[in-house]
């Protein structure tokens, strides 16, 4: 943990002004009303980041930027490759387009039909493999044989760079911040994010919320080091990663005050609340920080100012429809 590289304010501030226009400035919503009162308490105030209208409906692309605009002119040509149950796909297919290279990215066959028809509509070579673990080794065949760059879902610094961006959105937008709540799937996200506010305010307290189905990360926390889970089982695919990674492991356990976990109907009861009372159709994982807020921890955060990280919307409308009302 010693030679751990945490991100600079300087360097996250400089990787913001690079990404420029490639990305959104995605806006907050400060959720108020009777419904949120009740729920949450009148004295609670809720901030939310809504990464949900980024480009490619997932905060994802910030970070697949950041690395992409690292590689040589020679490795953008070969092109890049990338593992993803939708969200990391898409972005990274964004990316390849935006800087005129090309995407193969490997997605498990029970991946959300609209995203990958939208990685296909940005220009992505889909390959579809059996589960998540067979994805990651199919991968590493592309990127052995045909010589592209693997963009890691939530692994390493120009990824937490990326991310880190969000978090200084997040201050800029919405000051004196009591704590941020964040989702967890590898942990790219929250390892930049509190990376940033751990060195902007000490104060503010950075929760992250898992799956229970998928809790690498609250496994990884307990045990001191990098753990991987046996399988993931949880409706929330985009928090689906089978292993926590040294990096963004490292930032996160230097970083984050607390890790929970929630359960499947714990997030799809949290998607139809957002969607009746704030009118946003967000993904389980979207709807994953929300829901950690109105379970557990909901007395801890209570009379509290709360910045909630809704990350993701990529998901049809039948999906959406079966989420919420458990329909087969």
């Amino acid at each position: 943990m010693d030679e751990l590289k945490v991100p600079s304010i300087e360097e996250i501030r400089s990787a913001r002004r690079r990404l420029g226009k490639k990305v959104r400035r995605t806006p907050v919503w400060p959720w108020k009303g009777d419904i949120k009162d009740e729920i949450f308490g009148p004295t609670t105030e809720l901030i939310l980041k809504l990464e949900l209208l980024q480009y490619g409906g997932s905060f994802k692309c910030r970070g697949s930027l950041m690395n992409m605009f690292d590689l040589s002119e020679e490795q953008l040509q070969k092109g890049v490759t990338a593992v993803s149950a939708g969200n990391h796909a898409i972005s990274v297919a964004y990316a390849a387009k935006t800087l005129q290279t090309t995407a193969k990215v490997v997605m498990p066959e029970t991946a959300n039909t609209a995203r990958i028809e939208r990685c296909k509509k940005l220009g992505a070579n889909v390959v579809l493999v059996k589960n998540v673990h067979t994805a990651f080794e199919k991968v590493k065949e592309i990127e052995e044989e045909e010589g592209r760059y693997l963009i890691h879902p939530f692994e390493g610094p120009l990824t937490a760079l990326g991310t880190a961006t969000v978090g200084l959105e997040l201050s800029e937008q919405a000051e004196n911040l009591d704590a941020v709540v964040v989702p967890i799937g590898g942990g790219g996200l929250i390892a930049g994010i509190s990376s940033f506010f751990k060195q902007h305010d000490p104060d503010i307290k950075i929760y992250g919320v898992e799956p229970v189905g998928a809790d690498s990360m609250s496994r990884s926390f307990a045990a001191g080091r990098p753990e991987s889970i046996e399988k993931v089982d949880t409706i929330a695919d985009s928090l689906g990663a089978p292993y926590a990674a040294p990096y963004s492991f490292g930032l996160s356990y230097k970083f984050v005050d607390e890790i929970v976990t929630i359960t499947d109907a714990q997030m799809t009861s949290t998607m139809e609340l957002l969607f009746n009372d704030m009118k946003l159709a967000v993904e389980p994982a979207g709807a994953s920080a929300t829901a950690a807020l109105r379970f557990p921890l909901s007395e801890k955060l209570r009379g509290k100012r709360v910045g909630i990280i809704v990350c993701g919307t990529n998901i049809d409308i039948e999906s959406y429809y079966k989420n919420i009302t458990g329909i087969k």
